[in-house]
């Protein structure tokens, strides 16, 4: 209404509406310049503005997803830290079985065979026990059993087994083996002595000395053909003989319930006895050093060393599961068999899982399970045998090890580089959302100085169209 109830002249209002209009330029350039962009609303360009919104919306989506592939990121480094501290428990578990493989200070003692002490009137045996044998004892005979007959003795024919045939000075061992009849009996004795110093006397061994010194038979146990009646002449003598101690050492290695658990040897005149164990063995028949038989025991320590360092082996074996529980980042322990799900893109559709897995493809908690590193105890480290075989473990494990590490190097690098192209994709859609709206400040500038100029135009034109009034005003004057 105030607008048509003022009469304007036809220049006056040709000038107000460019003064208007270059005011409206200039809030719309004043906005640009306030905002730094050319389209603020969908009003200036419905086009630019929906496809700058749709860019920048993408770019946020996948903002959002570079924190969880940060994350993601240190989840997997977390594992890493985990498998890199179990390695070295590994290691170091391999370098104590090499210690103790390479180690051998068994404990060992002498002692001095008297065979005045031991005697030639009643067996008596050497028993050894504990340590690795176990606890049932295993007997050692101290003594050889004699039995002397006249010069031309007769016998009957043993059984199967070693049998000592003694001619004068002279003593030789001979095997029987099942089947053999009393001529091939015959023939051995003969040839293990050389000449014929055995016959078949009306089926029976005869035993012929030319020196007519006595001759002499007996087995392990003491007797001949299994019974103790054996006839060496008309009145056999039995008695027993102390073994020296290079016999006593023949016969201790020899015995198979010792093998690699005990080992003797002649320390200048002395039985020495090395306890191959970790654990306490027991001599019995042994007196105040001196082996003669008696029921009195003596005791030589097992190894300490290898003791300690299974010790040792347990404590670096627990580590390994600790270092597993600790692996975890944000909830999420990759060593203890989760699951960890990276979205890649933000629809969803590009996605990996990290998941520690074994060589069957089955996901796997890393523990002491996994790697089959069992607890040992001290007598397992006995052997250089069973060092050897946990080594061989040991090596399998540091193995599953390398190759889960791998797997996680694998995964990491993919996330990693994934989470580079996600950033360059960012920058890219930003860029690309900028310059549909941005605009260009030092163009804007440019154009608010010329509007300001046309501005200061249009008004003095408004004044010079409004002179025509100004002169009915001087007249009326």
């Amino acid at each position: 209404m105030m607008a048509t109830s003022i009469t304007l002249s036809a220049g006056v209002r040709s000038n107000l509406l460019n003064l208007q209009s270059t005011a409206e330029l200039k809030n719309v350039v004043q906005t640009r310049l306030s905002t730094g962009k050319k389209v603020n609303s969908a009003l200036e360009s419905p086009t630019n503005f929906f496809t700058a919104s749709s860019l920048s919306s993408r770019a946020s989506d996948l903002s959002n997803l570079l924190d969880g592939m940060a994350n993601g990121i240190q989840t997997i480094q977390a594992a890493n830290n985990g498998l890199t501290s179990i390695t070295t428990a590994l290691q170091s578990m391999q370098s104590t079985l090499n210690q103790a493989r390479q180690d051998k200070s068994f404990q060992s003692q002498s002692y001095d065979v008297d065979a005045g002490l031991i005697g030639t009137a009643a067996a008596k045996n050497l028993t050894l026990s504990g340590g690795a044998i176990g606890t049932t004892g295993i007997d050692v005979k101290l003594q050889s059993l004699v039995r002397t007959g006249n010069a031309s003795a007769a016998v009957t024919a043993p059984t199967a087994g070693d049998i000592d045939v003694t001619i004068g000075t002279v003593t030789k061992t001979v095997t029987l083996a099942n089947g053999d009849d009393i001529t091939a009996q015959i023939g051995k004795i003969n040839a293990a002595f050389g000449s014929t110093v055995a016959a078949n006397v009306g089926g029976r061994i005869a035993l012929t000395d030319a020196s007519g010194t006595a001759a002499t038979v007996a087995d392990s146990t003491g007797n001949v053909n299994g019974t103790a009646a054996a006839v060496f002449g008309a009145a056999p003598v039995t008695s027993y003989a102390p073994k020296s101690v290079d016999q006593l050492v023949s016969a201790i290695n020899a015995t198979l319930g010792l093998t690699g658990k005990v080992t003797a040897s002649n320390d200048n005149g002395r039985l020495r006895l090395q306890n191959i164990s970790t654990q306490e063995m027991d001599v019995k028949g042994v007196t105040g050093g001196r082996i003669d038989g008696s029921a009195s025991s003596a005791k030589i320590a097992g190894n300490s060393v290898r003791t300690s360092l299974a010790r040792q082996f347990n404590e670096l074996r627990d580590q390994i599961t600790k270092f597993g529980d600790d692996a975890s980042f944000n909830g999420v322990n990759l060593l203890r068999g989760d699951n960890l799900k990276l979205t890649l893109n933000e629809t969803g559709t590009s996605f990996i899982n990290v998941q520690a897995r074994d060589k069957a493809g089955m996901a796997t908690a890393i523990d002491n399970a996994f790697l089959k590193t069992d607890a040992v105890t001290a007598p397992e480290f006995d052997t250089d045998a069973v060092l050897d075989a946990k080594l061989d473990i040991i090596k399998d494990a540091l193995a599953a090890i390398r190759s889960i590490s791998s797997s996680f190097g694998s995964q990491l690098s993919s996330v990693q580089n994934r989470k580079d192209f996600t950033k360059q994709m960012i920058n890219t859609l930003q860029v690309g959302a900028d310059n549909l709206t941005l605009a260009d400040t030092n163009e804007e500038g440019a154009n608010l100085l010329a509007l300001n100029t046309r501005q200061s135009l249009q008004t003095t034109s408004l004044s010079f169209a409004s002179q025509a009034d100004q002169a009915v005003l001087q007249f009326l004057k």
